[in-house]
């Protein structure tokens, strides 16, 4: 598991009994899945009492190594092996290896279901609208006699299937930009197709 250097720094933070003792442990690793897990969870998870004597960046990287290690296990559907290989290469002991094995199976299931519920492909443009907006004056009454567009772009999200819209305004030269751009990539599948 490819975990970046500062997520690897928090974990080990996290696996010293000096720094985390077994009922700090404890909470912390309760924080971050309530933190995934429940929509209504805020900063708040942090502020039981037991972990006021923690420095609070110390205790947000650790709470953001937690989450990110609980998210990529998920995402992996890692095993109890997979988790106490990594987990061990970061110094945690026998005690916190069980622990965590024990809340990551409490709370597996819905993690699998969050992770399925982000979805897994970019929305689809279905449609595209415009129209010209020509500024004249701004709130300061200054002259502008400036021409833009107003470009609604449909899209369907294929893994929830809605239909959201992305509106954007832009001038003429970024329209011709994004033309441009639009017509290379177009292109260049065309030529990817054709090998």
């Amino acid at each position: 598991m490819e975990l970046s250097e500062y997520v690897q720094k928090g974990f080990q933070m996290l696996a010293d009994p000096g720094s985390f003792d077994s009922n700090t442990f404890t909470l912390l690793l309760r924080a971050a899945f309530q933190s995934l897990l429940d929509a209504q969870a805020d900063e708040a998870v942090l502020d039981h009492p037991d972990l006021k004597h923690i420095d609070p960046v110390v205790l947000k990287h650790c709470h953001a190594a937690a989450a990110t290690y609980i998210l990529e296990a998920g995402k992996q559907r890692a095993d109890k092996s997979t988790l106490s290989t990594y987990l061990e290469d970061c110094k945690f002991d026998s005690e916190r290896i069980e622990l965590f094995w024990t809340e990551y199976q409490n709370n597996r299931n819905s993690l699998e279901i969050l992770l399925g519920s982000i979805g897994r492909s970019l929305p689809h443009i279905t449609d595209v609208s415009w129209r010209l907006e020509y500024q004249i004056k701004t709130n300061q009454l200054d002259k502008m006699y400036r021409p833009a567009y107003l470009v609604t772009l449909n899209v369907e999200n294929t893994d929830s299937r809605s239909h959201p819209e992305i509106s954007f305004s832009c001038s003429m030269e970024q329209l011709q930009d994004l033309v441009g751009k639009l017509k290379d990539a177009s292109k260049s599948l065309e030529r990817a197709t054709q090998l």
